[in-house]
């Protein structure tokens, strides 16, 4: 598949086949991650896969964040729904920055900067992971709700680091519609 075909193809999947995913079509999957740039060639992402048995658990970790929250009157919002993903996927890629703090803790100015850096740079090796998902025949999912389970999600994986997002990867068990968006005459602005 070429590069902008993965690109204009790719859909949010949330629903997945009863299917484990190929251990070297994971694998390649992984690696597309490590190969994104990264500012100052930092390479600033840890991967956590979930297979199997663990997912379940990793459901009940983010509930319990969700439940926490509900009690202090946080809304969760449709973090319900990406729990029944998590708990579905074949497999989840937790994705953190090793080297990354809470992102409630106070910083100062160059540890924002480094952090804003860094933060980039793993959504540069999420986006890698999703595109070579999308060229391996896999579906695939971004998902940030794993913030309402955040303390949980990282003592249960015994990570001190910055935990960013997670991608949920498996066979496709449906097609997404096309979402809308927003034409590029609308987000440029040319500069002459």
């Amino acid at each position: 598949m070429e590069t902008y075909q993965a690109i204009q193809t790719r859909q949010s999947v949330r629903k997945y086949q009863d299917e484990t995913v190929p251990e070297g079509v994971l694998e390649k999957v992984l690696l597309a991650g490590t190969l994104a740039p990264s500012g100052k060639n930092k390479q600033p992402w840890k991967f956590y896969v979930v297979r199997g048995d663990k997912r379940a658990e990793l459901a009940a970790e983010m509930k319990k964040g969700m439940d926490r929250l509900q009690k202090m009157g946080v809304s969760t919002g449709s973090a319900k729904f990406s729990v029944r993903v998590l708990e579905q996927a074949p497999v989840t890629v937790l994705v953190f920055n090793p080297t990354g703090k809470h992102p409630l803790l106070q910083r100062d100015t160059l540890e924002t900067y480094s952090d804003i850096v860094d933060i980039q740079s793993v959504g540069a090796a999420v986006q890698n992971m999703l595109l070579a998902a999308t060229d391996l025949g896999l579906g695939s999912l971004w998902i940030c709700d794993v913030f309402f389970g955040y303390e949980e999600i990282c003592e249960w994986v015994g990570e001190q680091g910055q935990m960013i997002a997670a991608v949920t990867l498996g066979y496709a068990a449906h097609s997404p519609r096309k979402r809308p968006r927003k034409s590029v005459s609308e987000v440029t602005v040319y500069l002459d």
